[in-house]
């Protein structure tokens, strides 16, 4: 999977849970391995790949309304 570069107010933790995953925060690019994890400033422009398949958690705050459904049985 690839998160194109884009920015967002929310400031973001990023948690690699397993894989491997290549972050790019402003100009510097990183590769991240299953306990590691990567903070995005808020407006910061960013985008990862996935290198090898995994589990990334992206955690933000404050909490994105646009991902949420709406629906309150979700």
């Amino acid at each position: 999977s690839i998160g194109y570069t884009h920015s967002h107010p929310h400031a973001q933790l990023a948690y690699v849970e397993s894989g491997e995953f290549e972050f790019t925060i402003g100009s510097e690019v990183k590769t991240l391995v299953a306990g590691d994890c990567a903070y995005v400033p808020p407006n910061a422009e960013h985008g990862a790949v996935c290198r090898k398949t995994g589990v990334l958690l992206d955690i933000f705050s404050p909490i994105r309304e646009d991902f949420l459904s709406g629906d309150d049985d979700a």
